[in-house]
């Protein structure tokens, strides 16, 4: 009972120097991103010769915009010749308080009717319109409105960062059976957050048996903006633009009738809304590490899975590092200016320190991507998923036949196993498989070989009884152990 209560006592006063230790740490980081702001619209006006607006003003657009109801949705029309759909922008990209201002609105007692409900009316943030702008051209001349270039000047220009794709279309690994020999359905794996195709194609895809092969074709795509894929600077990679061009990339490209899903994180998220698109050809649905975390009654959901994903705390590390990424727009694109636009420096450094003895997949899917790309993919489909999947996983469970998978890491202390819970919750065939021992990047990598064996069983319609041992609890499948 002593030894109990010990434990308890230390792990509040771990708690406590955490919160204590992570406030001064990002009181420090908010200072530094003022200061990184000033240098950025200086550092870009010298080498771009524009002023970039960036989202850490609060600055509402102004100029020729036209806000109209399309199919019950609200569209921004701009110039005449583009359109935006207004929630397909999170707000946390310019809503971001910082330490200090969310303090003092925690302490405030208005600040719960402020978060309980949006502000009204329609807000279009200056760096959006300026992106839109740049993008149909208009202003080009007049040094007010020039298009971002790309790649730009804090960007990497080697040949694999920016393909010489002429159509824009998504970079597709494709491992298919000897020409001529019929397939009967197709599978398409999508990778998570800051990753490309060979998270897939160096784990799980070399494991798919022969007999698997010969009646399927194999998809691993590079999402827009990562990977060999394209990395538009005017595109604000909302979920409707990686799931058109997916479609456009792989379905449409390749003539996909039937297919079966597997998609990792934030790849869940969009094999989800490619699901309720294609209703009708899904197989199954397998989704390892979603990122669904329910919004309560009262909270802004986009804020409230910000404040989920990036907690501002410096411990555990993952955590730090999604807080940095999430919440701090310059420091981030530091980060990348360090990592992704020096990547082929790191990778060399990397091989050169194992002796060339480790493939650097993961490093290579992790650097190649920019900073636009990262920034916006995160809060508008991460962030900005909510809602929008609560609404993909009531279709999926009302209108789709088809299985449903989930797994998850025990030790996943990115994203937490209750997560996949809440996708069981609401879609009650779902089934969860809980993998002990195992993180956000290990539920994959480390055991490929299990994973293939058990996906093949998925896409054969047999279910994953062999070897597992579940235990029900609350109207949930536990944590699985082996039997």
């Amino acid at each position: 009972m002593g030894a109990a209560a010990a434990r308890s006592a230390l792990a509040s006063a771990g708690r406590a120097a955490n919160e204590a230790v992570s406030f001064v740490v990002f009181l420090l980081l908010d200072a530094l991103e003022v200061l990184l702001c000033v240098v950025y619209k200086v550092a870009d006006y010298v080498v771009e010769g524009a002023w970039r607006p960036c989202y850490c003003s609060s600055s509402a657009a102004t100029g020729k915009i036209v806000v109209s109801e399309r199919g019950g949705s609200k569209v921004v029309s701009m110039l005449s010749a583009t359109r935006l759909h207004l929630e397909d922008i999170s707000d946390t990209l310019y809503t971001r308080p910082s330490v200090l201002a969310s303090a003092a609105a925690a302490s405030s007692a208005s600040s719960q009717s402020q978060r309980r409900a949006p502000a009204p009316g329609v807000t279009v943030h200056s760096a959006i319109v300026q992106m839109l702008r740049g993008k149909v051209g208009a202003g080009a001349g007049d040094g007010k409105h020039r298009p971002y270039p790309s790649p730009r000047w804090s960007d990497c220009h080697c040949a694999n960062c920016n393909p010489a794709d002429t159509d824009r279309l998504l970079f597709v690994h494709v491992e298919a059976p000897p020409q001529g020999t019929p397939t009967e359905e197709d599978v398409l794996f999508i990778h998570g957050f800051i990753s490309s195709s060979g998270f897939w194609t160096e784990t799980v895809l070399p494991h798919v048996s022969p007999a698997a092969r010969s009646r399927r074709r194999l998809f691993a795509v590079d999402l827009l903006g990562f990977g060999r894929s394209p990395k538009p600077a005017d595109s604000l990679y909302t979920l409707r633009e990686h799931v058109e061009m997916i479609e456009r990339s792989v379905i449409e490209r390749h003539g996909v009738r039937s297919f079966h899903l597997v998609a990792h994180s934030l790849g869940s998220i969009l094999a989800l809304a490619l699901a309720v698109r294609h209703p009708a050809a899904v197989r199954s649905l397998t989704l390892v590490a979603p990122p669904y975390f329910p919004v309560p009654r009262g909270e802004v959901g986009t804020r409230y899975v910000l404040r989920a994903v990036a907690p501002r705390r410096v411990w555990p590390p993952i955590a730090f590092g999604a807080s940095v990424a999430c919440w701090y727009e310059h420091l981030s694109r530091t980060v990348s200016i360090v990592l992704c636009k020096h990547h082929r420096l790191w990778e060399l450094a990397f091989r050169v320190f194992t002796l060339y003895r480790v493939r650097t997949y993961l490093m290579d899917g992790f650097f190649c991507h920019t900073h636009i790309a990262s920034w916006h993919t995160l809060h508008n489909i991460i962030c900005g998923s909510a809602g929008k999947i609560d609404r993909c996983l009531e279709v999926v469970r009302d209108q789709l036949t088809c299985d449903v998978t989930v797994y998850h890491g025990s030790d996943d202390e990115l994203l937490p196993v209750q997560c996949s819970y809440a996708v069981k919750a609401k879609i009650p065939r779902a089934q969860v498989k809980v993998v002990d021992g195992k993180d956000h990047v290990t539920i994959v990598v480390g055991r490929q070989k299990d994973l293939a064996r058990e996906l093949e069983e998925i896409w054969d319609r047999k279910r994953l009884t062999r070897g597992w041992v579940f235990v029900e609890e609350d109207g949930c499948q536990q944590a699985p152990t082996k039997s």
